[in-house]
């Protein structure tokens, strides 16, 4: 802990007088203690006890059996060990700095389920391969009055430069985020009214999914900060548009340093290896579909000629495909997933869309031809995604491809979450049931 006492050292001369120790639950949210700085260093040395099974809470928040974390536990607690490499001051609390951290037992054996730890599993599995992933999420949000839950402004006014900035909450972000080590390089309101754009450079190994998790939060806290609610919700508005995240994957040779998807000479641009890669992505694209759109609310967003895919296809620049292949420089060329939604935790979409590509390297996959002409959704030959999230979770248990992925642990404590969830949506009664039936019947 030699380099974390130094760096702790340097915010007590800065004036910071708190850490939070923070871990990503299941659903990407972070879930976190505060302490004066004077005590970090001993709780990063022998861990900072926390509740057992804070990271296998349902989206709210309810205990879940079957988890493996609760009762199996006896609700015991956990303790969460820092990565150093994640230590940031947090430019919007204050005199506060964060470390995101990783959970063990009392007995120093990891949390399998968490979804940093799960993450971890496939990125040295990547590394063994001989290659190091570098990845980047481009969120679109939406900012809410958070006494009426309505947007700000109506309308479509995508790259609108008046609504680009509209609050000074979106430029408070742009002016933060790089405090904290997320360098911004884009910013824009998208399609629907009050919903907006902000992309981040991509970062490699874990930095990636660590950056994604705190754009999100760091999102939500700046916004609640100048009193708005930002949502990352698939599908908060019947009528308007969705919010995804695209995610960007390339690989880099750990031998040469360079990009191992790009080809100058290839007529497509791209190396066999990418094409398994994609090829991979594709032949695993249900099985991983219930961590990349994880809630029942998520496939509300996927409808045709909304630029969320639908079905199961590829191709060059092409925005209806799921997964678009995009060029330009050979150093940057890169697969783009557009199925993830913008609720999605970056480190479980992360770990699935780059274990799903580097089995396709593994077994020597090839893709069927990119399309072309008319847009992909429009193809009836393809086959589709997941319509819901109990067809999806089938898919997920049902693939035996997905214990290698991403281990029994999880998968039986993510089912075990997400069943929970469908049931109880199983119970509730909508709007638009009172609506049909309440008065006539």
């Amino acid at each position: 802990m030699a380099g974390l006492n130094d760096i702790l050292e340097g915010w007590k001369k800065d004036g910071i007088e708190w850490v939070r120790f923070e871990l990503p639950d299941m659903h990407g949210t972070s879930r976190s203690k505060t302490i004066p700085l004077r005590h970090a260093l001993g709780y990063a040395e022998r861990g900072l006890n926390m509740y057992g099974g804070a990271s296998v809470l349902d989206s709210r928040s309810d205990v879940v059996g079957g988890t493996l974390y609760n009762e199996e536990r006896r609700y015991g607690d956990q303790l969460l060990f820092p990565d150093p490499d994640t230590a940031a001051v947090v430019p919007w609390a204050d005199r506060t700095a964060r470390l995101i951290c990783d959970a063990r037992w009392y007995d120093g054996t990891p949390l399998d389920a968490t979804p940093r730890q799960v993450y971890r599993r496939v990125l040295e599995r990547c590394r063994a391969m001989g290659y190091e992933p570098v990845t980047g999420f481009e969120y679109e949000f939406y900012l809410l009055n958070p006494e009426t839950l309505e947007p700000l402004f109506s309308g479509y006014h995508i790259f609108n430069t008046v609504r680009n900035a509209y609050v000074p909450t979106i430029g408070r972000i742009l002016e933060l985020m790089p405090q904290i080590g997320v360098d911004i390089i884009t910013s824009n309101c998208e399609y629907a009214g009050s919903q907006w754009e902000i992309n981040f450079a991509p970062g490699t190994g874990l930095a990636g999914p660590d950056q994604a998790f705190t754009f999100k939060n760091g999102v939500k806290e700046i916004a609640r900060n100048d009193g708005y609610l930002a949502t990352f919700m698939s599908k908060p508005f019947g009528d308007s548009a969705g919010s995804g995240c695209h995610t960007h994957i390339s690989l880099v040779d750990a031998k040469s340093g360079k990009n191992a998807f790009g080809d100058a000479d290839d007529p497509q641009g791209i190396t066999d290896l990418c094409r398994s890669f994609i090829a991979g992505q594709l032949r695993y694209a249900k099985a991983v579909d219930a961590l990349i759109a994880p809630t029942v609310n998520c496939h509300r967003r996927r409808r045709r000629h909304t630029f969320s895919p639908t079905n199961i296809s590829w191709g060059l620049e092409d925005r209806s495909a799921l997964l678009r292949v995009k060029g330009g420089a050979l150093e940057s060329t890169h697969t783009e997933n557009r199925g993830p939604t913008a609720l999605s935790n970056p480190y479980l979409v992360g770990a699935a869309l780059l274990s799903a590509g580097l089995a396709g390297i593994e077994q020597g996959l090839k893709p069927p031809p990119p399309s072309s002409g008319a847009p992909a959704e429009d193809d009836p030959s393809l086959e589709p995604l997941p319509s819901s999230l109990a067809e999806a979770l089938g898919e997920l248990s049902g693939e035996p491809a997905t214990k290698e992925f991403f281990g029994e642990e999880f998968l039986k404590v993510y089912t075990a979450i997400r069943g929970h969830e469908l049931a109880r949506f199983a119970d509730s009664v909508s709007d638009w049931e009172r609506r049909e039936y309440l008065e006539l019947f």
